[in-house]
């Protein structure tokens, strides 16, 4: 099968923050390798609808000199997109997550990009969902919040208060807020404060890719606006695409609806092994949410 979206598609930030690559002015204190793009050697005994990405996009825990692709994923989202329709969809993978890491045995999920880097992590996940990303996008955090102020901030609506003696004192009101790039980061990092912990903090990292994209519909219609953002990316990602190839999945980011936008997280059980506290994933609704948006990106309801 002729797979046209994938000879030209390019990246994507924490779900759809791809867009945001493109969009911000460079920032000389931050490097390439603050920004990876890897293309995986995706199974080609999966057959899916050729108008449909997929990309696993994931915050490094990376500390200062670390490699971005060998440190543990703080954030972990499969966000596939579909160019056709116009629809998107997320699946949150908790980074607890205790899964069989191929080769490795038994670990957390976030522990597959340390061992052996990001398409490691993607087997991973592609061995739990059920979907093998074409590409891999991971990102330090201070890029993060280098992108979001970028785009002049975002808003996201927040179900609930919650805080972090550490990240974020004053907590998070509840309804929409806005957030510039540290709000933003720490929005999508909290989960002590969080009910429901892990679970709670990858739906609020899915709020935050939604204000993104929302965010980027909206300044898509300026002049100039994509063509200087392409420019940026190839400025600030270490990549082999095209501007031209960039600039095309760009559009197609920035003009999804947000009404087509569905976004779930794998759930599971909470669990203590060998002294460490580990989620449990429920891999039926894993496989689930990856048979249902697997052709079209699209999830009824989670």
């Amino acid at each position: 099968m002729t797979r046209t979206l994938r000879a030209w598609v390019s990246p994507a930030l924490l779900g759809l923050i791809l867009g945001v690559v493109m969009v911000v002015i460079p920032d000389s204190s931050l490097k390439p390798t603050d920004m990876v793009l890897v293309e995986t050697r995706r199974a080609s005994s999966v057959d899916v609808n050729p108008d449909v990405v997929w990309i696993l996009a994931v915050g490094s825990d990376a500390r200062p000199g670390e490699d971005l692709t060998r440190a543990r994923g703080d954030a972990l989202q499969l966000v596939g997109i579909n160019s056709v329709t116009g629809a998107a969809t997320a699946i949150g993978i908790p980074r607890d997550s205790y899964v069989a890491i191929p080769g490795v045995g038994m670990n957390r999920v976030n522990a597959a990009l340390y061992y052996g880097g990001p398409e490691l992590l993607a087997e991973t996940i592609g061995d739990m969902v059920g979907i093998d990303a074409d590409y891999v996008f991971v990102t330090s955090f201070k890029r993060f919040q280098a992108l979001v102020d970028g785009i002049g901030g975002i808003t996201v609506n927040n179900p609930r208060f919650f805080s972090d003696p550490y990240l974020k004192p004053k907590g998070f009101e509840e309804g929409k807020i806005g957030l510039r790039g540290y709000t933003a980061m720490a929005f999508a990092r909290v989960r002590k404060g969080l009910a429901a912990g892990d679970f709670d903090r990858s739906a609020n990292q899915q709020r935050v890719m939604q204000g993104i994209q929302e965010r980027l519909r909206e300044k898509s219609s300026t002049p100039g606006f994509l063509e200087a953002g392409v420019i940026s990316a190839m400025e600030n990602l270490a990549t082999t695409s095209s501007p031209s190839k960039m600039f095309h999945l760009a559009h197609v980011v920035a003009t999804l609806r947000s009404s087509k936008f569905t976004m779930c997280v794998v759930q599971g059980s909470l669990a203590n092994v060998g002294g460490a506290s580990v989620v449990l994933p429920y891999l039926d609704q894993a496989r689930r949410y990856g048979d249902e948006a697997r052709d079209d990106a699209t999830i009824e309801n989670c």
